[in-house]
């Protein structure tokens, strides 16, 4: 029995020793299946010179071509509401009707006064013709007959705005007021606005500065106006809407107070995606290089010595190379010095791009 602590320790040892052979030091950059890993992939462009649209982003906000508020022309009372709201009405449909009962006993005592001064004056004016009145009764008669037509045809457009019309083809909002409201009193009492959405206007506004500095450019046969001033709008997701419009106004005086100049564009909605009174981001096109080189505004990094952009060189090796930007392409940066054509540089992955490090560059999906 006194033997037995001996093998007991013979087989501790044993077991650290087997331990310690497992867990020793492996070969440096080695897995434990002695292969090196593969280089990351990344998605790599060629650059290239091309024609350029150069554009600039503002901020716009969106306004219904035309707008009109539905408004009672007459007293009285909500007898019925005629359309749905929220949806499209066509110019003078009816949309609403005003308790009519008293404009109907108007226009029918206009019609009767007016009738009555209509055979007043046929006869005085045949009377007149034997001299059997004077020419003042006659005249007086005549005045009857005019004053009484004026009276039928207010009492009559009394009647008609009694039954309230859309004034504009477009989409009707939420009714104002509800079945037994009286409108019309006083001042005449909004019921509904309606908006035409389609096309529908972009007002924003760009600096006098940014303006003086594109003249320029153009007079110094750097850029070129473009002959097609585009507008696109940039959706929130980064996409861009799928109509394209065009600048219509463009102001030729500068707001003392911002310093800015107002533009407008008109863009089709057909789909009535766009709302008035929304924020809309605007790219618009105002000038175009022949030739310029452009790279993603994602490529592009920043460091405190200014922009650079990661380069795919000899043996797929990446290093860092810094960039002039100019100008913006849409999503892209033009480039004004620091590339040449045929470089290839980094346009997605650049997390597993290190400097120095080799890469598998992938060619970048045709967009």
């Amino acid at each position: 029995m006194r033997y037995l602590p001996l093998i007991r320790t013979g087989w501790t040892w044993l077991a650290v020793v087997a331990l310690l052979a497992a867990c020793g030091p492996k070969q440096e950059g080695k897995p434990a299946g002695g292969q090196m890993p593969p280089p990351p992939e990344v998605v790599v462009m060629t650059v290239a010179t091309a024609p350029l649209e150069l554009t600039t982003e503002l901020t716009g906000r969106l306004q219904s071509v035309r707008s009109a508020q539905v408004r009672a022309r007459v007293e009285g009372v909500v007898q019925k509401l005629l359309f749905i709201e929220g949806t499209d009405v066509k110019a003078g449909v009816p949309l609403l009707i005003i308790d009519p009962r008293t404009y109907q006993a108007a226009a029918e005592a206009a019609r009767a006064e007016s009738a009555t001064a209509e055979q007043s004056l046929a006869r005085h004016k045949s009377l007149l013709e034997v001299k059997a009145v004077s020419q003042q009764d006659y005249d007086a008669a005549l005045a009857r007959q005019k004053q009484a037509r004026a009276a039928l045809a207010k009492a009559e457009l009394d009647l008609e705005n009694a039954s309230v019309q859309a004034p504009i083809s477009g989409r009707i909002g939420h009714a104002l007021v509800t079945e037994g409201t009286l409108v019309g009193r006083g001042d005449s009492t909004p019921l509904a606005l309606i908006e035409q959405l389609d096309p529908i206007y972009v007002n924003f506004t760009q600096s006098e500065s940014e303006q003086f500095a594109l003249r320029q450019a153009i007079r110094r046969g750097e850029v070129s106006a473009s002959q097609q001033l585009r507008v696109d709008l940039v959706q929130a997701d980064g996409s861009l809407y799928p109509h394209p419009g065009k600048l219509t106004v463009t102001e030729k005086s500068v707001d003392p107070n911002t310093g800015t100049v107002f533009l407008r564009a008109e863009v089709p909605n057909p789909k009535h995606e766009l709302m008035p009174g929304s924020f809309v981001r605007v790219r618009l096109s105002q000038a175009r290089m022949a030739s310029a080189i452009a790279v993603p505004q994602r490529a592009v990094q920043m460091n405190t010595a200014g922009p650079y952009v990661m380069v795919v060189g000899e043996g797929d090796k990446v290093a860092p190379v810094s960039i002039q930007t100019g100008a913006m392409s849409g999503d892209q940066w033009v480039v004004k010095s620091g590339l040449k054509p045929g470089m290839r540089i980094v346009e997605d992955g650049l997390q597993k791009a290190r400097p120095g490090s080799q890469v598998k560059p992938v060619t970048s999906p045709a967009k």
